[in-house]
């Protein structure tokens, strides 16, 4: 018989989040790009749950952790990098640079219609799935790995060359704005 694969593991519900607060902007985006990995984790684990012991409880649990991640957390992270990271470097010199900036800020498009598909693929089984349904669908589990591609290059080029050359750039007063402006979009009140 095969084993279980504990989708518990990963889930947002009890997890210890990176210590980041919002007073430190840009590691509280890479707390956020853990969250991501931790996310897209849990989306390959449940994949694989699936083709080895098929639907259960654990497999809604799951699918609504993920669900709820890129419906809520992930659109606020974009947000904040299209409005607080990306504009200097496009407004800098460095036309490499630039070129990157404007890679990811495709790229954000790209993860919101490839979510848009991911999405419907999951709700389907977030409660129970249909009468009949085994697996997902050699078709589903491409939307669902396809989503998931488009983090890997976009995190590291935003981890390992785009956030370091923004804040860099950055005066403490914008970093502050910057901070206040996160909060606030998430219905906290800026310190």
């Amino acid at each position: 018989m095969a084993s279980s694969i504990p989708l518990t593991s990963i889930t947002l519900p009890g997890h210890r989040a990176p210590a980041a607060g919002f007073e430190a902007p840009f590691e509280m985006l890479g707390a956020c790009h853990e969250r991501v990995e931790r996310m897209l984790g849990l989306l390959a684990k449940l994949q694989q749950h699936v083709r080895v012991r098929g639907w259960d409880d654990s497999v809604a649990s799951a699918t609504r952790d993920v669900m709820r991640y890129f419906d809520q957390a992930a659109p606020l992270h974009h947000e904040d990098e299209e409005r607080h990271v990306f504009p200097p470097l496009l407004a800098g010199e460095d036309a490499a640079l630039r070129q990157v900036v404007l890679r990811l800020q495709q790229d954000h498009r790209d993860m919101a219609t490839a979510w848009a598909a991911a999405r419907g693929v999951l709700a389907s089984v977030a409660q129970a799935p249909p009468a009949g349904w085994a697996h997902f669908s050699p078709q589903e589990e491409a939307t669902l790995t396809g989503f998931a591609r488009l983090y890997d290059r976009h995190l590291r080029e935003e981890d390992g060359l785009v956030y370091p050359a923004a804040q860099a750039g950055l005066s403490p007063q914008a970093l502050q704005a910057m901070s206040a402006d996160m909060m606030r979009r998430r219905g906290l009140e800026p310190a």
